[in-house]
């Protein structure tokens, strides 16, 4: 084993032996290189007043070589900020922009130790990095039953990791925290298992009550208390998009520094928050009560960023810094979420009208993008298949029972006629 990566787990076992114990076989023999081409380089760009050739770009005039006919639809940015590799960990000033706004939206994070936000390649890339550091095969995946399909690929494929799955609603038809204990205490005897929390919940919209979460943070702390390592990721893709009395924080605040066993890791990105989906720019956080652990993390999480993509997108970073960056950040995202929150109440209003009977039901939703149907006596990909082929209308079937439904990419305007049409495309076939 290389001997940085031997420091950062002699870390790790000092500070918190709980957390070296997480640690997947490639998240203790990663390391990030202190003696190479970014070290040297970094230590150039400091110190070179003459020349400086180490990294490999090329400069024109000072500045990073460029092409006008890429530059001129880019006038409004420097090309130092757009051109040169952003470093691994991302650019410093959108770390330290996304830290103030993840304390602005999650006030309970004020007091709570955690550290500075690591830049992802989107929030896949962010559940990958969880998913290579801790994840070795046969580890247990905690996931609701209503889920995510990348989890599958990201744990299970790539990784080896076993998916367990309890339901995501009890019969209150709220959030299931005693299938997520009987699920997270099966794992007992293995010691350790990662607990995926998503919300608002890709796909059915859902996100906990207070209650609720006071709820799936007693039994995280509880498996802890009785011995299990729990690997707690909350996957906020969607998170800000709360329509109604749901959480309004994270459940990363409340898992800060709960249990030594516990290790808190926050996923999350401007990608749906901020509406830039191709940018591709999102962040990794761990929270930890040890500096010397934050940084140990970090250190492993640049091992894993270098081995893969390198660094991230330099230009959408600065695009999204900029965007943090101005008085009018806050207005427009006000706007942008009225015009979601009404597109969720109208999808609502419509369900509860009465006008659809009892065929089209559905399932609790609250927040984020979608929201799930749940067909009773014909299955969801024949309903999508109608749908498609003779209304030109698309949906997600998942399962046999449930339809997916992302009121984001329908004006509110035409929700009616869309669910006017998929209860007509419902009723048709429970005639055949």
């Amino acid at each position: 084993m290389n001997s940085l990566a031997k420091q950062l787990n002699d870390t790790l076992n000092k500070e918190n032996p709980h957390i070296g114990e997480m640690l997947s076989s490639l998240g203790k023999a990663i390391y990030f290189p202190k003696v190479g081409i970014l070290s040297q380089s970094a230590e150039a760009k400091t110190k070179a007043s003459k020349f400086n050739a180490t990294i490999g770009i090329a400069t024109e005039g000072g500045k990073p070589m460029h092409l006008e006919v890429i530059q001129e639809t880019l006038s409004a940015y420097e090309p130092k900020d757009i051109y040169e590799y952003a470093p691994p960990a991302g650019k410093p000033e959108l770390r330290s922009a996304w830290k103030a706004k993840m304390i602005k939206d999650n006030p309970s994070l004020a007091t709570k130790s955690f550290g500075n936000p690591i830049v992802t390649n989107a929030l896949t890339h962010g559940l990958s990095i969880v998913a290579d550091l801790f994840a070795d095969a046969d580890d247990a995946v905690i996931i609701p039953n209503k889920n995510w399909e990348n989890y599958e690929l990201t744990f299970g494929v790539r990784r080896g990791a076993v998916i367990v799955e309890y339901p995501l609603y009890n019969d209150a038809m709220k959030f299931n925290s005693t299938g997520l204990r009987e699920a997270l205490f099966a794992q007992k005897d293995k010691g350790k298992a990662i607990v995926i929390l998503n919300f608002p919940n890709n796909p059915t919209g859902y996100t906990p009550g207070p209650q609720e979460g006071q709820e799936i943070v007693a039994v995280l702390k509880e498996a802890a208390e009785a011995g299990i390592n729990v690997v707690a990721v909350t996957d906020d893709a969607y998170f800000g998009l709360f329509f109604e009395d749901s959480l309004q924080e994270s459940l990363f605040s409340q898992l800060a520094d709960l249990h030594p066993r516990i290790l808190p890791v926050k996923i999350d990105g401007a990608t749906k928050e901020e509406y830039v989906w191709g940018f591709r720019v999102g962040f990794i956080t761990y929270a930890s009560s040890s500096a010397d652990i934050l940084s140990a993390l970090e250190q492993k999480t640049l091992g894993i960023i270098r081995s893969t993509i390198s660094s991230g997108p330099h230009p959408s970073q600065t695009f999204v810094l900029r965007a943090l960056q101005s008085p009018l950040f806050e207005e427009q995202k006000q706007q942008k979420f009225d015009i979601m929150k009404g597109r969720a109440n109208r999808v609502k209003q419509l369900l509860d009208s009465g006008r659809y009977s009892d065929t089209l039901q559905y399932y609790p939703f609250n927040s984020g993008y979608f929201m799930c149907l749940k067909l009773v006596n014909i299955s969801a990909e024949t309903v999508r298949l109608h749908l498609l082929n003779e209304y030109g209308i698309g949906t997600i079937a998942l399962g046999e029972t449930d339809l997916r439904v992302a009121f984001s990419c329908i004006e509110e305007e035409y929700l009616e006629e869309l669910f006017d049409t998929i209860y007509k495309a419902v009723s048709e076939l429970s005639a055949k």
